[in-house]
This record gives C-alpha cells, sequence and structure tokens, in this order.
C-alpha cells in the first residue's frame, strides 16, 4: 500500500480540525465563516484579529446574497492549503 498523497493527507489533517463560526451557531443562521477553532481564537484575541474576522464575515454574507456558495473572504489567506 502506497502513501497517501498531499490532498488526502489535508483531508486527513482538516477532518481532525474542529470547524466552527466565531458565534458557535451554524453559518446558514449567521452568514460567518467557517473556520478551525484555533484561528477564530486567535483572531477574536486581538483587534486587529476581529476586524479581519468581522470583514471576512461581511465577504461572506455579501457572497451569500448573491447566492454564491464560497466566498473569498482571504481569512485563509497565506496559509499551506
Amino acid at each position: 500500500m502506497s502513501a497517501k498523497k498531499k490532498p488526502q493527507q489535508d483531508l486527513d489533517r482538516w477532518t481532525k480540525q474542529k470547524w466552527r463560526t466565531p458565534s458557535g451557531k451554524p453559518s446558514s443562521q449567521t452568514g460567518e465563516v467557517y473556520a478551525p477553532s484555533k484561528t477564530i481564537d486567535s483572531l477574536k484575541s486581538t483587534p486587529a484579529g476581529r476586524a479581519k474576522l468581522a470583514q471576512a464575515n461581511r465577504v461572506k454574507r455579501e457572497a451569500t446574497k448573491k447566492g454564491q456558495q464560497y466566498s473569498k473572504h482571504n481569512l485563509h489567506k497565506g496559509k499551506d492549503r
């Protein structure tokens, strides 16, 4: 059996993370972005992080209003994904 390829390894890693919205409520109710809990907690701990999270939520809500399932909110920009 061969080793898993990078996309499969990424999927395994993402599956182990706890993903949620900043409020903990479903995105369908709040329009908020989903992100790993560690990322949300880190962003919520600083004023600049809270501003970045608020901007990402605004972008997500606008995309949702336009009927788009995904939005380019740049919350994960620069991450190795």
